[in-house]
């Protein structure tokens, strides 16, 4: 980017102009010789010195012009900042998150894979982990390590913690942590595939403390529709034996305690569901986007300015040398 600094100075370039047919008027005024014979006695000036220092005098005054403008070149710098958003991912690591029917993996890891392709997409938020079954304990709190947080998923099994689903204190948990996040805007995405059956919190007071401390729901019930295979126990090679059972998820209590928050509940019922729900919940929950633009000048009057003597020295010299100023 080109600019003058001041560019109101250029306007005195028509001075130039101005100058230069006054100077021509001027010399309309003429001395009449008698005879010719007469000039060849006076002191004589090629036909072409004047021209040069006229001319060398339009350079001299226009750049100096040029330079009284101050012109300046810029880059354009676009810094762009966001404040973040604070997210507590609560993952299910009861017994029935090992259900075969998110094929070819079972339930946690399938889950596990799509936590970390939404973590991988964010840029400057804060996340944190909470896994819980009977209990709901902090894997992470909000960091901005994203490979702290990716190793601590990679790390969760089913059977970490006595088995059960305590969806209420995973709630109460995860806004313990959320509560005093820095910023605005504070999520929790709840992932569970059962029926609240311990813990010590009822979900929906969690969930009322939750909106108190401004904290948005999202709830992801994990399951096929109908029966699945769930581990009921062990085989005699030490292996998980599975039989089929219903597929139980409390959607109404899940699609409640979102609503209450301002969240929205989601059903994913294989693994592309459970990916795109968390796709939606990237684009939903994106923080804004700040630009700041600065430009860095550098200065370029030192071009005309050294341009302006050079002329002037020119003239100065052609002066001394051969001729009177014209």
């Amino acid at each position: 980017m080109f600019e003058f600094y001041t560019p109101e100075a250029l306007w005195l370039l028509l001075l130039l102009p101005a100058w230069w047919i006054w100077r021509r008027l001027r010399r309309k005024d003429a001395i009449v010789f008698s005879r010719t014979a007469v000039l060849a006695t006076g002191p004589h000036v090629g036909g072409w010195v004047p021209h040069a220092i006229f001319a060398l005098r339009n350079i001299a005054l226009a750049s100096f012009i040029v330079a009284l403008a101050r012109p300046r070149s810029g880059a354009h710098t676009e810094t762009r900042t966001s404040e973040g958003i604070n997210i507590v991912l609560a993952i299910d690591l009861s017994s029935s998150m090992l259900a075969l029917d998110f094929r070819p993996n079972n339930r946690i890891e399938v889950a596990k894979d799509k936590v970390k392709q939404f973590i991988a997409r964010r840029t400057s938020d804060r996340i944190g982990i909470v896994a819980f079954a009977s209990e709901a304990l902090t894997q992470v709190p909000l960091t901005t390590d994203y490979p702290v947080v990716m190793q601590a998923v990679s790390n969760l099994q089913a059977g970490q913690l006595e088995d059960g689903t305590a969806i209420g204190n995973a709630i109460a948990t995860a806004a313990n942590r959320l509560r005093d996040a820095p910023g605005k805007s504070r999520v929790l995405i709840l992932l569970t595939d059962g029926v609240n059956n311990r813990g010590n919190v009822e979900p929906v007071v969690a969930a009322k403390a939750a909106e108190a401390y401004g904290i948005k729901i999202y709830g992801i019930g994990v399951g096929s529709v109908g029966m699945a295979p769930v581990p009921v126990g062990r085989n005699a090679a030490g292996g998980l034996r599975y039989e089929y059972q219903p597929v139980e998820i409390d959607e109404r209590l899940l699609s409640n305690v979102s609503a209450m928050t301002g969240g929205r509940y989601f059903r994913a019922r294989d693994a592309a569901a459970l990916q795109n729900i968390y796709a939606q919940i990237d684009r939903m929950e994106r923080a804004p986007v700040r630009s700041i633009t600065t430009v860095r000048y550098r200065e370029l009057y030192r071009w005309p300015l050294t341009l302006g003597l050079l002329a002037l020295f020119g003239e100065l010299a052609l002066v001394a040398w051969k001729a009177p100023l014209p």
